[in-house]
C-alpha cells in the first residue's frame, strides 16, 4: 500500500500528464501577479488568481500580468519660461492593481506602458515644467513642486484607465552651461564676500584688543602716577639710606625731580677727591 506522502507527489504529476494527453496547459500565477484569461477570444470580467491556471492552448489563452510597483525611466529635453533648455531625468512610479488588470486589457492591452503610459508621462513633462524657471529646477523646493503638479496631471490621466501613479521623482537636472556658469560664479562671488566680511569681523576684533590693552596701560600709568606721593618717596629716601645694597636712592625735590643716582654722585666725589691729593 502506497503511503499518503507518495501519492502527494504521485498525483499532481498525473494529473499533468492527463491534461497535456487532452491537450490543455497549465500556467503558474505567482505573487505579484494576475492572469487575463479569454475563451475563444472573449477575455473573461474576473482576473485569474494566485496558483495553477488551466487552459486549453486550442481555444483558451492565459496571460500573466504584473501587479507590483514599476519604474518608467524617461529623459526629456524642456524649455524653461526663460527659453533655455534643461534636461531632465524623471522616475514615475506606478501599478495595475489586480481588481483592473482586465479593465486595462480590454481597452488598452497588454503594451499599455507604450499606449498609454509613455506619452502621458512626456506631456506631463512639457505641460508642467516648461512654465517654470530654471532657477526653479535648481532648487529642493521648485522640484517637489514640480513632480507634485506632475503627480496630479498623471493621476488625472490615467486613475480612471485603470494605472494608479505612486510618486514621480526628479532624478537629475542638467542645465544649460551659461546657467550653471553663472551659477558657479555666483556661489564664487558669496565665497569671497563671505571671505571678506569675516576678515573684516578679525580686523575689528584685533583692533579692540589693541585698544583695550592700550586704555588698560593708561590706566595703569595713571594709577602709578597718582600713587607717587611726597610721603612715599620720603620712605624710598630713608629706605635707601638705611641699605648699603641700593645703588639708586629715591630724593623728593621741590623740583619734583623724585630720583636721584646717590651712589653714582658718591663715586664722583670719590674720584674728584683721589684726584686732588
Amino acid at each position: 500500500m502506497k503511503s499518503p506522502r507518495h501519492l502527494f507527489f504521485v498525483v499532481p504529476f498525473a494529473l499533468l500528464a492527463a491534461l497535456t494527453l487532452a491537450g490543455c496547459a497549465v500556467t503558474v500565477i505567482e505573487d505579484g501577479q494576475a492572469g487575463v484569461k479569454a475563451d475563444f477570444g472573449k477575455i473573461h470580467d474576473d482576473a485569474v488568481n494566485t496558483g495553477w491556471a488551466i487552459y486549453c492552448p486550442f481555444f483558451t489563452w492565459v496571460e500573466r500580468w504584473n501587479v507590483k510597483t514599476q519604474e518608467l525611466k524617461e529623459t526629456a529635453s524642456v524649455p524653461s519660461s526663460e527659453g533655455l533648455i534643461s534636461a531632465l531625468d524623471i522616475s514615475v512610479l506606478y501599478f495595475v492593481p489586480k481588481d483592473k488588470v482586465v479593465q486595462v486589457r480590454k481597452t488598452i492591452g497588454n503594451n499599455y506602458r507604450e499606449t498609454v503610459l509613455e506619452p502621458y508621462v512626456r506631456e506631463a513633462i512639457r505641460n508642467v515644467a516648461s512654465g517654470y524657471e530654471v532657477k526653479a529646477l535648481f532648487s529642493d523646493l521648485g522640484r517637489k513642486e514640480i513632480g507634485s503638479k506632475m503627480m496630479d496631471f498623471l493621476k488625472t490621466k490615467l486613475d480612471q484607465r485603470g494605472i494608479i501613479i505612486q510618486d514621480v521623482l526628479l532624478r537629475d537636472v542638467r542645465l544649460p552651461d551659461v546657467f550653471s556658469a553663472s551659477i558657479e560664479q555666483k556661489l564664487k562671488t558669496e565665497q569671497e564676500s563671505l571671505q571678506k566680511e569675516f576678515e573684516l569681523t578679525k580686523a575689528k576684533k584685533d583692533a579692540e584688543i589693541e585698544v583695550a590693552r592700550a586704555q588698560g596701560v593708561s590706566q595703569s600709568n595713571k594709577i602709578i602716577a597718582g600713587s607717587i606721593t611726597e610721603s612715599y618717596l620720603r620712605y624710598l629716601w630713608v629706605q635707601g639710606l638705611q641699605s648699603n645694597q641700593k645703588e639708586i636712592v629715591y630724593v623728593p625735590t621741590e623740583a619734583n625731580l623724585p630720583i636721584m643716582e646717590a651712589n653714582r654722585f658718591s663715586k664722583e666725589n670719590t674720584k674728584k677727591e683721589a684726584s686732588a691729593k
